[in-house]
């Protein structure tokens, strides 16, 4: 569609340069597999909320949220607002408990819960489930890039993939989040800029008022059918709750309160966002009518809107989308391969540098299979079905027994299996003969596949629940079970008591403010770089604009790290000779 120019590749490769060596310098601080898989359980409730966040964005919703604001307007608004609620249920749910939980995996807790073989049957499954979700999601940020700029799309999707795993391999959860956060200033502002330039190539909302009036509802279209609504909220609910990056926020945390907090900044970035991030696709209808293919919306309109540098940085924002997803992903999916499959299986007695040792060879692995995976999506047509056959088919089964086994302490362990592979039978077999043809004519004539997809999806979570919970009013027989199963409930009720920070955990929040206001500085000269040959332009003047304010948190940050770090210094006492 585009060519990218000199000044585009060098905000790419500085971006990809500035996210490796991150990664680097936080892989000093990692002392031991605690630190690796949840950073000590000393993530700030600020980076943690932004991580969140930053975790649940892929390039789909600059691609499948963006076909749907292009062809029906506001309504993908109201679809993608789903995305606040899991946040808000966790507040009152599931923050608490997984702190308690004194977990380093999200599936740890399900051998105490129900036992040995379903705690590694979910391990087992739950990992196969992300691999491919992982390739679906480096597909598609290969896809936009390739759409975007003409970069083949095999080097989009190893040069992307090479850089997620090498600073995920070396800095651990920490890299994590604070790649996150860097990542969300640029994803911000980067899409900040485009919005006005949107609004004014669209006249303004009163012109799209005029042009487009069916878009600017928020029930227009299939999407907007209270069935299919309803449903996606549903099943988006029981996913984010489910999801392993979610569940890992929480027990991250410092504190239960902060695991609370992190939540409740979620929602408010959920909600605020996505009318910033899916404003130009919906402008792009009036500014581009024609274009074939709705998905493209977004990247049709910066090719058109975007000059030279600020293309660039939009290239980058986008990696950024889906890097902050791998990344977590790979880290998490590495815990759980280490936590509940190597040391739980293989080794149980390995030393605490072992554990190490092999979390960044289990990450290294997970990147390389995501990476090379990738490559080959397209033969099972395409990121989009792949994604919905895998969602529709394993995502319900899997995450019921999590979710709800924490809530809920009758529900045995039979009815975890029942659901796991009931719920998969009778999700694939909805999904091929009911969703995709109806072969058997059971929903009647004229029912669209929005219809059909909700009804199956309302069938299947209605069965994966009532098997779970049912099989709660069947007393097990074994003592040791319901003793075990009572005392995790007791624990989940006892507050968690965080340890008094060490003059070392200061020094490091004050490294990690440090790693900030470099990070901060390089993001601002990147947008000031990139924006200065197009500043009589106000893409240009806007890019300025954003560099000047990454210039001045980092020069804020970077005073506040040494100010600490001398008042720390301050603190330590001096030895003296007693005669």
């Amino acid at each position: 569609m585009n060519q990218l120019k000199a000044l585009d590749y060098t905000a790419i490769v500085l971006y990809m340069i500035m996210m490796s060596g991150i990664g680097i310098f936080l892989g000093r601080f990692v002392k031991n597999i605690n630190d690796y898989f949840k950073g000590g359980s000393g993530v700030s409730w600020v980076a943690g909320g932004i991580s969140n966040f930053m975790t649940k964005f892929s390039t789909f919703i600059f691609v499948a949220y963006a076909g749907i604001a292009y062809s029906d307007g506001l309504v993908a608004i109201t679809v993608i607002w789903s995305t606040v609620f899991p946040s808000l249920i966790a507040i009152g749910f599931f923050a608490k408990r997984w702190k308690r939980a004194g977990i380093m995996s999200p599936v740890e807790f399900l051998e105490t819960r129900y036992n040995a073989p379903i705690r590694q049957l979910f391990s087992w499954s739950g990992v196969a489930f992300k691999l491919l979700d992982d390739m679906i999601k480096l597909y598609s940020i290969g896809l936009f890039i390739t759409a975007a700029s003409g970069m083949p799309f095999e080097t989009a999707v190893i040069g992307c993939g090479i850089v997620v795993t090498l600073y995920t391999v070396v800095g651990g959860f920490w890299a994590v989040i604070v790649t996150d956060v860097v990542q969300f200033v640029i994803l911000f502002f980067a899409t900040l800029i485009l919005v006005p330039l949107a609004y004014n190539a669209a006249g303004g909302l009163e012109n799209m008022q005029a042009v487009i009036p069916q878009n600017m509802t928020w029930f227009n279209g299939k999407k907007g059918i209270p069935i299919w609504l309803v449903t996606y909220y549903i099943l988006l609910i029981i996913r984010y709750l489910g999801n392993w990056t979610f569940i890992q926020r929480f027990y991250s945390a410092k504190t239960e309160t902060d695991g609370q907090k992190l939540a409740g900044l979620s929602a408010v970035f959920f909600f605020i966002f996505p009318i910033i991030f899916l404003f130009p696709p919906l402008a792009a209808r009036v500014i581009l009518p024609n274009l074939a293919n709705p998905e493209m919306a977004y990247v049709s309109l910066c090719v058109k809107l975007l000059p030279s540098g600020i293309m660039g940085l939009m290239m980058a924002a986008m990696f950024a989308a889906t890097m902050s997803v791998l990344s977590a992903e790979y880290n998490v999916t590495a815990s759980v391969l280490t936590r509940d499959i190597y040391q739980r299986v293989f080794r149980p007695n390995a030393s605490g540098k072992e554990s190490l040792l092999v979390g960044r060879l289990m990450t290294l692995l997970v990147g390389g299979i995501v990476t090379v995976g990738a490559l080959f999506v397209a033969g099972f047509g395409g990121a989009f079905e792949a994604n919905k056959l895998l969602a529709g088919i394993f995502a319900v089964p899997m995450i019921v027994p999590v979710i709800v086994g924490v809530l809920m302490a009758k529900p045995q362990p039979w009815g975890a299996l029942v659901t796991l592979f009931g719920g998969v039978a009778l999700g694939f077999v909805l999904h091929v003969f009911f969703v995709k043809t109806d072969a058997f004519n059971l929903a009647g004539p004229g029912v669209i596949d929005e219809v059909r997809w909700a009804i199956a999806t309302l069938v299947e979570i209605g069965f994966c629940f009532s098997v779970f919970i049912l099989s709660g009013y069947f007393k097990s027989a074994d003592s040791a079970y319901n003793k075990r199963v009572a005392a995790f409930f007791h624990k989940l009720t006892v507050p968690f008591v965080p340890v008094q920070e060490s003059k070392n955990d200061d020094a490091f929040a004050d490294a990690i403010k440090l790693m900030y206001g470099i990070a901060f500085g390089l993001t601002g000269l990147m947008f000031v770089i990139m924006g200065f040959p197009s500043r009589a332009m106000l893409s240009g003047q806007l890019a300025l604009g954003a560099g000047s304010v990454c210039l001045a948190l980092s020069a804020f940050l970077w005073y506040k790290a040494r100010k600490a770090a001398a008042l720390l210094k301050e603190e330590v006492p001096t030895a003296t000779t007693v005669h």
